[in-house]
């Protein structure tokens, strides 16, 4: 019989009792360090086993902050307690990043809401906004009770698509007979709401949650509880828990980073024949995930985006930092030339510079100049274990030119 190549894995020896308990979708039965924010929620959100309309609430926070593990939690609650008590209490949480425009976040509430009897899916496109509005209305009056209507990464949608599905989505109980609803927005963003309409701003902002970032410390609490039934025991060597916290403290208290370090790290000691995760595996697991997170979004840049990255980094190559925004545009205008592209303007450069420091590609801060005004101080924050040249490079080969090429750089004052 012929050999499988899987064979030798499935006799290997893991380091795993559940690996999923360190994923980030896991829904743990207790969420340290975050008691005060499950209060607040859930306080308001019980309004819905009353069969009232609990307040809209706008849940705030960095990434990893745990704010859609909370929101999960309490929902998941919420529905359990109503089913207990004989009252109808639906959740349905929307990735705004991925349904990212007011037809298909519409159509996936509804289709969401299709009972089984049902066979009639709102379409992926085709119909008018105003007839998926409806029909989703018909559903939730169908079915009854609260819906909790979750929207997760709102600043993404909001500024992709505007504030009208806010806006109709805050108004949903003013055309719904049996059912009530809530909405609950979760942003990365703190300032997003600027962007509303008042009205839609008064309307989503009824009860503010506020996620601060874990420190070191709490980020400890977390993956002690996650690895107790996640890892076989004595499998983690001296410092990996400490570590693993203290270099995520240092991505604003992420806890999704501190799970993906312990469990990279665990697998990488696994995949050696290892029996204990040690420092190294850590810092090993560091540099993957830094290279895994930044090599496509390098890849995958606009044309124009990487030119200006470009400028940036043969400014840094002739030992320039705090690279002011006329030197980037300047050796920009240049490369254009040398691939014979046609330049945009320095008002548009000034965009991109915004939009790569938004990717965390560069570091724009904006500095006084006092009498001769305000100008942009700009570094690369590309870690040292990815080369942006060679992956730029890879991805258009036509940048090979631009790198190789002679530039004129402007003298330092």
């Amino acid at each position: 019989m012929e050999e499988n190549i899987f064979d030798r894995f499935m006799s290997q020896k893991t380091l795993f009792k559940n690996k999923e308990i360190l994923r980030h979708d896991h829904r743990p039965s207790h969420l340290p360090h975050r008691n005060d924010e499950v209060e607040r929620m859930s306080y308001n959100l019980w309004e819905a086993l009353k069969g009232h309309i609990p307040s809209n609430m706008t849940v705030y926070g960095v990434t990893g902050a745990g704010k859609t593990a909370v929101t999960n939690y309490i929902c998941h609650h919420l529905k359990v307690k109503g089913e207990t008590i004989g009252r109808k209490v639906d959740s349905i949480m929307v990735n705004c990043r991925q349904i990212d425009t007011q037809y298909r976040v519409l159509s996936h509430l509804g289709n969401m809401l299709l009972e089984p009897h049902e066979s009639e899916e709102i379409p992926f496109t085709g119909w008018p906004t105003d007839r998926v509005f409806k029909e989703l209305v018909r559903r939730m009056d169908a079915r009854g009770g609260v819906f909790i209507i979750v929207l997760d990464e709102i600043d993404h949608l909001v500024r992709k698509a505007g504030d009208d599905l806010l806006y109709n989505l805050t108004s949903l109980n003013g055309s719904l007979n049996t059912a009530r609803a809530c909405v609950i927005g979760i942003s990365n963003d703190l300032k997003f709401t600027d962007f509303l309409d008042p009205r839609v701003r008064s309307r989503l902002g009824q009860l503010d949650i506020l996620f601060r970032p874990y420190d070191a410390e709490q980020l400890q609490d977390i993956l002690r509880q996650r690895a107790e039934r996640a890892l076989q025991e004595n499998v983690l060597g001296p410092g990996v828990i400490e570590l693993c916290a203290a270099l995520a403290a240092q991505e604003h208290g992420d806890a999704r980073c501190a799970l993906d370090l312990l469990r990279i790290s665990t697998e990488k000691a696994e995949f050696t024949g290892e029996n204990v995760v040690n420092q190294s595996h850590v810092r090993a697991a560091q540099s993957q995930i830094e290279a895994d997170q930044m090599n496509p979004v390098l890849a995958t840049l606009p044309t124009q985006q990487k030119l200006v990255l470009a400028a940036l980094l043969l400014n840094e190559r002739n030992g320039l930092r705090n690279v002011a925004t006329g030197q980037v545009y300047d050796i920009y205008r240049q490369a254009c030339q040398h691939i014979r592209q046609s330049p945009l303007t320095q008002r548009r450069i000034s965009g991109l510079i915004s939009n790569l420091d938004m990717l965390g590609l560069i570091t724009a801060r904006t500095v006084s100049k006092g009498r001769y005004g305000r100008s942009k101080e700009i570094n690369s924050c590309i870690p040292a274990n990815v080369n942006p040249v060679e992956i730029m490079v890879a991805a258009e080969e036509e940048l090979g030119v631009v790198f190789a090429s002679n530039y004129q750089h402007q003298s330092s004052l």
